[in-house]
């Protein structure tokens, strides 16, 4: 009941969003635009998490993760049955609003109820548990696409996912009930240096602007390296289809190549959850950042050489090992840097934060695409990559330390 409903919703997903792009060039789109309609579904996160933050502080998470769920129905109905692009745009908005719902909603239940000492590893689950579903997604769009010849059906695939999803939530055990919320006073405990414990419970009695402002400190620093991991995260999920499409592959083979990328992504999820706890979250966030940043700038120099689809699937893989790499960091540090009393709101800015540099990326690589080309927009990711890895060495030492320090 924790990772499980996690499965089902990235499952959906992960079938879905290779497609997106390429769904969008059929109805008319060129290059830059379908990377604007596939960007709608981090714009839609990203305007989502504030909502969200509120949602969960009231309703809990259960609730929040059910009313997502029918509302992410709605949405890819509208997806599949879309006239125009537009609509098509506006019902991948909508889904990346009710994500970021149903997000908030798993790490506000984390964040309050694992301990400190295995923090890492368990949100590393959970990432992981995301995962699961966006690897093997690709692979059953391939099949889909086998079957019926008609990208639509990974659409109605997504909407199954959704029904199970929302089934299991409502009509299974709560793991509100199942899973209590360690105590405050053991959380507080993490500010005086006395054995820690456990997390922070999730009231929300804060509004999230004022949150924002009285932590503008961590989430101007550390926070905005977030942003860059964020961002070139979500730019994996545009260039590489987008890559697909300009080297003129059918949908069916950049479907595998981004399956064959997300294989060796969930692969490595646990080992950046133990590299956390062990050794401290800057020894998973750097060598990930790195890794992003060079396979972006390299995969920049081979759009026009002969061995350019050789070189597309070998990148997509390493880009798959930096992005297993970073599994779970994003909820770790929120989940390190939260306030030890009503952390909603937080989580709620911390999410947006981070959401938006996800949801710049994309509008970047369509912008640079537009002006000059997709491979110079591969480029720019990768400088916002090792931007990000030079943030990290500087700013998670001081807001996240290592294991046997305690926390600032």
């Amino acid at each position: 009941m924790v990772y499980l409903p996690t499965v089902l919703f990235s499952l959906g997903e992960g079938a879905v969003l290779p497609l997106i792009p390429v769904i969008a060039a059929n109805m008319g789109a060129d290059v830059a635009s379908a990377a604007l309609v596939a960007s709608a579904l981090v714009v839609g996160q990203l305007c989502g998490n504030i909502p969200a933050g509120w949602a969960v502080a009231r309703i809990g998470e259960r609730f929040t993760m059910v009313v997502a769920g029918i509302i992410s129905m709605v949405a890819v109905i509208g997806m599949a049955l879309a006239p125009v692009i537009a609509v098509f745009a506006v019902a991948v908005f909508v889904l990346g609003f009710c994500a970021a719902a149903f997000g908030l909603a798993r790490h506000a239940f984390m964040t309050t109820r694992v301990p400190l000492a295995f923090r890492a590893r368990s949100l590393s689950l959970l990432g992981g548990s995301f995962r699961l579903g966006i690897f093997i997604g690709p692979f059953v769009t391939a099949a889909l696409l086998q079957i019926f010849g008609d990208e639509h059906a990974a659409i109605w695939f997504f909407l199954l996912c959704l029904a199970a999803m929302v089934a299991l939530v409502l009509l299974g055990p709560d793991p509100e009930r199942t899973n209590p919320e360690i105590p405050v006073s053991s959380a507080l405990a993490e500010d005086t240096g006395e054995a820690v414990t456990g997390s922070i419970p999730t009231l929300e009695r804060t509004g999230v602007l004022r949150t924002m402002w009285r932590h503008r400190g961590v989430l101007g620093r550390l926070g905005a390296a977030a942003a860059c991991l964020s961002a070139v995260r979500s730019a994996r999920q545009v260039v590489l289809p987008l890559w697909g499409i300009s080297l003129g592959l059918d949908a069916q083979t950049i479907a595998l190549v981004v399956g064959v990328s997300g294989a060796i992504d969930f692969a490595l999820f646990y080992a950046s959850g133990q590299v956390m706890d062990r050794f401290g979250r800057l020894w998973a966030a750097m060598p990930a950042m790195v890794l992003m940043g060079t396979g972006f700038l390299a995969l920049a120099f081979t759009h026009d050489g002969d061995s350019a689809v050789l070189w597309f699937g070998m990148l997509a893989a390493v880009l798959g090992v930096g992005n297993g790499l970073s599994s779970g960091i994003l909820l770790t540090l929120g989940a390190d840097v939260a306030p030890k009393r009503h952390p909603a709101a937080f989580l709620g800015s911390w999410r947006t934060l981070t959401d938006a540099g996800g949801a710049i990326a994309p509008l970047i690589v369509s912008g640079v695409t537009a002006m000059a080309s997709l491979s110079i927009a591969s480029g720019v990711v990768g400088l916002i990559g090792l931007l990000g890895a030079a943030g990290f060495v500087r700013w998670i030492p001081r807001f996240s330390p290592p294991p046997g320090r305690s926390e600032d």
